[in-house]
C-alpha cells in the first residue's frame, strides 16, 4: 500500500497537521514520525518533513465556510509541493 506524506491546513486554524494519506485518502501517522504531528506554520511543517528526508508532500487546504453559509460543501484544494 502506498502512502503519501501529507500536510493538512484548515481555514482559520492556527496549526497544520503532518501525516500521510493512503490510497483510500485516510489520514494517518507518517511512518517516519510515528504519529500525526501538529505544526504551528506551513513553514514548520515543511521543515519537519525535510528533516526526515522527505522531498515532496501533498498539501491539502480545507474550509467549512460554504457549509456554514448553507451551501454544499466545497472540495478541498490539493497539490503536490516540493520541499
Amino acid at each position: 500500500m502506498a502512502y503519501i506524506p501529507t500536510i493538512i491546513g484548515v481555514a482559520d486554524a492556527t496549526h497544520y497537521l503532518v501525516g500521510s494519506s493512503d490510497e483510500k485518502e485516510n489520514f494517518i501517522a507518517l511512518k517516519e514520525l510515528g504519529s500525526v504531528v501538529t505544526c504551528q506554520s506551513l513553514c514548520a511543517a515543511k521543515k519537519l518533513l525535510r528533516e526526515n528526508n522527505i522531498n515532496s508532500a501533498k498539501l491539502t487546504l480545507q474550509t467549512a465556510y460554504d457549509e456554514m453559509c448553507g451551501l454544499p460543501s466545497s472540495s478541498a484544494t490539493t497539490q503536490i509541493i516540493n520541499l
